[in-house]
């Protein structure tokens, strides 16, 4: 079966979508499906007339699509029209778009279908929308060895410096703790929103915390498996989150979660108990929480220990594909 994956190319960092993109891709091809990746430029989520009819371009010919949300969701009428020639095209929504809801409604209802990547996104478009037939398939995991852990104790907060990711909470309320011992790596991208990365490193220094929190930008290969390797705890506090991917490379390697409540990556951390999801109305909920989970050996010992049963039953992406290739056959 030949499927052609089309995917944002105004989205340069290493985002959830972009990791979800690449891992569907590569184990669709191990399925025996013949992907042909299409890396569509413009600036999505709508795009020029140009951008566009790139987008219609891209559509056109193939029997199988799977378009990106972000490029697709806002682009009703190319759709309707490679549907009307015949076309499958399917809409993997990771996020419902923020703006756009008009383009957004006629986009999911000209395609052949949707598929979210977690129940909480297919409820956020349901929620906007109305009911839809939606293809839920959440991510899978790759194997990991087990974090060692650090002492003093190590926290990493995996995401891009961006606002939706609120790494200056964390920063604030790890201000409130330094009577503990603890390091912290924010790995991430700066080069998705270099004013706000600039705003992570300023807080970090205004609090006089650059000896204990590195910002290392994106990690990949041997220095981000380091990371892990000494880690005690992942942080995760994005404001919104489809499922958080994190989550689960965080549990694949038996290190515990802190998630913000009300987002997908509750979904993600499920009911494993291997962390907290907490609500950061109160930022004051954080801070006291790093405060117990420092303090308390006991507790220490319990996430890890519910993080290493987790670890052991992650579902693979293997599992992913298997479900969008049902569904797209």
């Amino acid at each position: 079966m030949h499927v052609r994956f089309l995917v944002p190319g105004n989205v340069r960092h290493g985002s959830g979508g972009n990791k979800y993109n690449a891992k569907l891709a590569e184990h669709l091809t191990a399925l025996g499906a013949d992907i042909e990746t299409v890396v569509v430029d413009g600036d999505w989520p709508v795009g020029s007339p140009a951008d566009r009819q790139r987008f219609a371009e891209a559509l056109d010919g193939g029997a199988t699509v799977i378009a990106d949300g972000l490029v697709a969701s806002g682009s009703p009428d190319e759709i309707a029209g490679a549907v009307g020639k015949g076309t499958s095209v399917w809409i993997l929504s990771h996020m419902a778009l923020a703006d756009h809801h008009d383009l957004e409604a006629k986009a999911l209802a000209a395609a052949t279908g949707i598929i979210c990547p977690s129940a909480h996104a297919a409820d956020e478009l349901e929620t906007k929308h109305g009911t839809q037939d939606i293809v839920i398939a959440t991510p899978g995991a790759d194997k990991a060895d087990p974090a060692k852990g650090s002492q003093p104790r190590h926290i990493v907060a995996v995401a891009a410096l961006l606002p939706n990711k609120s790494q200056t909470l964390l920063v604030e309320a790890l201000s409130q703790i330094t009577d503990l011992p603890w390091t912290v790596a924010l790995i991430g991208s700066e080069d998705a929103d270099p004013m706000y990365a600039a705003e992570v490193r300023a807080a970090v220094e205004h609090y006089g915390l650059h000896n204990r929190i590195s910002v290392t930008g994106e990690l990949t290969g041997n220095a981000f498996d380091e990371e892990w390797h000494k880690a005690d705890l992942s942080v995760l506090l994005s404001r919104s989150e489809s499922f958080g991917m994190v989550v689960t490379e965080s549990l694949a390697h038996g290190v515990p979660v802190i998630v913000r409540q009300g987002t997908g990556a509750v979904e993600a951390l499920g009911g494993t108990g291997a962390g907290a999801a907490l609500d950061l109305s109160d930022p004051n909920n954080l801070t006291m929480t790093l405060r117990v989970w420092l303090t308390n050996p006991t507790l220490q010992q319990r996430w890890r220990n519910t993080a290493l049963q987790a670890r052991e039953h992650l579902q693979g992406w293997d599992t992913t594909a298997e479900t969008v290739l049902k569904a797209i056959t």
